[in-house]
This record gives structure tokens, sequence and C-alpha cells, in this order.
């Protein structure tokens, strides 16, 4: 039986804002538990809600970067339940009149090919503290440093069709959210979390499945992996003849196992109703357009750019405009070296695998762009070769200083001179008699791989340290037939 996966995403963007959606706590991470928590936050008798206008602000960039209707007047609602991490027993969120309405943003696939993925809406609305289950004897605490946090809440429709579109969405939103500014984009600290609307149904039925809805995943890898292991689950529920139930569930990306954690709620179910004590927002065209004439330059512009500017293929162009951050840092590369060939294949390869290998943002680089260009000015000028190049990237990435620095102290500067290559090259001929002979009696096409015999013996003799393409040279040149 075949079966067709449908996907939608729900995604919790924390705005950069420097206070909270209805107070003006701080919402800096990392400060002691219950530390930034006000009166409002605490819904102590007596308190009112004031709106966070800069987090307006950042809903209305994110509305116009995916071509969204803005609405004039937007409402907010209690949403009504009862939880430790919310001591009023309600979210303030907005439900009927929410501030952006229908958008899209299109997605690149593997194939090359695009999608586009509908937003169906993005609402504000404030984040719930964090329960806290470790180091409390089997009880757990409460932190409410994050409650009354600013979020934009982005709903997608359920347009994609695969674990990997479903990723490429999650990439598109955290690098226009990251690019606008609006978000930090840092998910280990819970920036951005995704929550993912999975279903299945037989090819060519129109009717959707029964979806559940895995919460909180803050990473790319666990959005893949807890939608695979879904997908896998349904099927196998359906072909056994059970039914998939409405749920939500938790995905633990250590143990790679998932779990249900209640019935999925309807909306009736949290009573919602206006919040009386906050009047409804009326945004006028004038400061939607004065935040449109101040929008930065998006991913699809940024990727547009990077193919024509530094004539990038339109894989490397997507994968190095996609997040702002890792942008930024290329540019400073490639202004810096002048070889944008050379800045991309760095980034996106050496750094970026060992970026993922310490699980670390670019931001977080032990290796600076111009320590970087750096290392590639010496590839260009050939005081390194690309072996050594790895050994100095190595070196720089444990802290032991500059290109410069390191070519230096571990003796790592190419012998490109030629007279001592030279001497070099002789010594290894003189040396060699029988493979020179069988050198210049063979057939020229074979002798280019013979050239490696002598090309060995002279990194040997020089320690690795020889000019690759000048021995090269010399050597065709000493070892060329007499006529």
């Amino acid at each position: 039986m075949e079966w067709e996966t449908v996907i939608g995403l729900e995604i919790h963007i924390q705005l950069s804002t420097r206070s909270k959606m209805f107070s003006g706590a701080s919402i800096a991470f990392g400060a002691p538990p219950n530390t930034q928590a006000s009166a409002v936050d605490l819904a102590m008798p007596g308190t009112l809600p004031v709106a966070n206008e800069r987090a307006f602000h950042h809903a209305v960039m994110f509305g116009l970067a995916v071509e969204a209707e803005i609405a004039s007047t937007s409402v907010f609602e209690r949403k009504n339940y009862f939880y430790p991490d919310l001591p009023k027993g309600y979210q303030t969120t907005q439900l009927q009149q929410p501030i952006v309405g229908r958008g899209h943003i299109d997605i690149q696939l593997a194939d090359g090919s695009t999608r586009r993925v509908r937003i169906h809406h993005a609402h504000l609305e404030e984040d719930a503290g964090k329960s806290l289950h470790e180091d409390f004897h089997g009880m757990s605490g409460i932190d409410l440093n994050r409650a009354g946090t600013p979020l934009i809440e982005v709903v997608t429709e359920p347009d994609m069709r695969s674990a990997g579109e479903a990723v490429a969405c999650a990439r598109k939103l955290h690098a226009i959210a990251t690019s606008l500014g609006i978000c930090d984009g840092d998910m280990s600290q819970g920036s951005m979390r995704f929550d993912v609307n999975v279903s299945v149904r037989r090819q060519g039925q129109r009717q959707l499945g029964t979806r559940t809805e895995t919460k909180n995943l803050n990473s790319f890898r666990f959005i893949e992996e807890a939608i695979a292991l879904e997908v896998e689950r349904q099927i196998e529920l359906l072909e056994d003849g059970g039914e998939v139930v409405q749920e939500t569930r938790l995905y633990n990306g250590e143990t790679k196992t998932a779990r249900p954690m209640r019935s999925k709620e309807e909306a009736n179910d949290y009573r919602y109703f206006p919040c009386p004590d906050l009047l409804p927002v009326v945004l006028d065209q004038d400061y939607i357009d004065a935040i449109a004439r101040e929008l930065p330059e998006l991913p699809d512009a940024r990727r547009r750019r990077f193919a024509e500017q530094y004539q990038l293929s339109d894989y490397d162009a997507g994968i190095l405009s996609g997040d702002a951050a890792t942008a930024a840092f290329f540019e400073q590369v490639a202004a810096t070296c002048k070889d944008p060939k050379q800045a991309a294949n760095w980034v996106m390869g050496e750094l970026t695998a060992r970026l993922n290998t310490a699980e670390l943002a670019i931001a977080d680089s032990p290796i600076s762009a111009p320590q970087l260009a750096g290392m590639i000015a010496r590839l260009q000028d050939g005081s390194i070769s690309s072996k050594m190049a790895k050994q100095v990237f190595e070196a720089m990435w444990n802290g032991e200083g500059d290109a410069d620095t390191v070519i230096e102290k571990r003796g790592l500067r190419q012998v490109s001179d030629s007279a001592e290559l030279e001497a070099m090259v002789d010594d290894v001929i003189a040396r060699s008699a029988k493979q020179v002979d069988n050198y210049r009696s063979a057939d020229p096409a074979k002798r280019p791989k013979m050239l490696g015999y002598f090309v060995g013996q002279i990194m040997k003799a020089s320690k690795g340290q020889a000019n690759p393409q000048a021995v090269n040279k010399i050597l065709q040149k000493k070892l060329t037939p007499r006529d």
C-alpha cells in the first residue's frame, strides 16, 4: 500500500525585544530562575498589561517578508488552561483577528525544484514559564523568567509531503526571521521551537488523515527524525487495522523515541474570549509602509545576489545565503581574501563540518572570518599547500593564533624557491636512474602517473614542504627525453 505524508508546521519565534510582551521585565537569557518575573508576569492582583509596540513592529516585518496580509485591527484573547508554569491561568494570544494573515514562502527542494508553502496566519502571544524536573527530588520547579516573553506563532497550511520539505520550510523561516533581525535564531536557547503536525493518507485520497502534533522540536535534525518516526508509526498502525488518535506527542532526541503527551484539544476546549484588559490594536497604513521601507535584504534576494556578484552556483549561493550569520561571515571572508570560490569552499566545507560536530553556531566559531581569510591568502600566495592548510585550520580552531603565527610556529611554510627545489629534484633524479629510464621510455600518456614517484620522493625529502605545482614543472622539464 502506498501512503502519502501530509505535514504542517507551527513555529514559535521568540522576538528580540528588550522587554516582555505585556510588562517591562527583561527577557535576557540565562538569568537565575524567577529573577525576571514582574508583578504582571506573576498575575498579581491589580496589575494590568501594556502591549509592547516593538513586538508589533517585528510581527509586521515578518508579515511583509512572507508577502502576507497585515491586519489593520488585531485583537488579543485569553486562551484558558491550567498548568503550573502559567500563573494567570490563561495565555494572552490571538485567534480570531491575528496581526498577520495569509502569506507564503517558496522552498527549494533537493532536486532543485521549488514548492510553495502557504502561511495560514501568524499571531502575537506571550510565552509560558518553564517547568524544571531535575534536582528537585521527585518534584518539579517552576521558572517564570520566560513567562510573558513575546512570540510570533506562525501556522502553515499542510502543504509539505516529506520530512525533507518540512526541514526546508523550517530553515527558510529561520533564515527569514534572523535576516530580519527579529529573532536571534538560537534554537538551543528556545528562540525558535517547532511543532510538526503529521498525518498519512492513501495515495490519491483527498481527505486528510487524522493528525498528531509533535511539540517543541528545537533542531532541524530533530524535526526530520521525529517526522520519520511518526510517519512509520502511523503507517504501521493503519496497516495493522488500527486507528490514529489525534494527540500531542513529545520526541526525545537522545533516545530517538516519542511518546503521547495528551489528547489533542480543540479551540473550544480553551474557552477563548477577548481580553478585557487590552483594547483592539489598530495599525494605520503609514505605520506599515514605514516598516516596509526599512526591510533588510531577505534570503531569496541575497541568494540571487550571491550567484551574480560572486559567480557561485545556485547550490552554493543557496547554502551561503540561507542563514544571515553565515552569509555575513562568508562575505567578510570573500572581501578580505578576494577569492569568493575559495571562501565558499572553506565556509561550506571544513568550517561547517567542524561547527556541526562541535554543535556550535557560526557566531561562536573559534576561527574568525579574518583568520580564515588570512589562511586562504597564504594558500593563494603559495606559502602553504592544501594539505598544510588543513593543519593550519586545525591549529587555528584550537586557538593557536592566526595563519601566519601557526605557519611560523610549526614551520609549515611551503618551499617555492626554484633553486632550492631544483637541487632537490636533481638529487632525486640522480638516485633514481631506473625510474628515470622507465619514465623516458614510457608512452607519453602514462608519464603523468609515473611522475608521482618522483614527486613523492621530493615531498618526503622536504618533509611535505615543497610546492607540488613547482616540483611538477621542474620534474617535467628535467625528465623530458633528450632528442
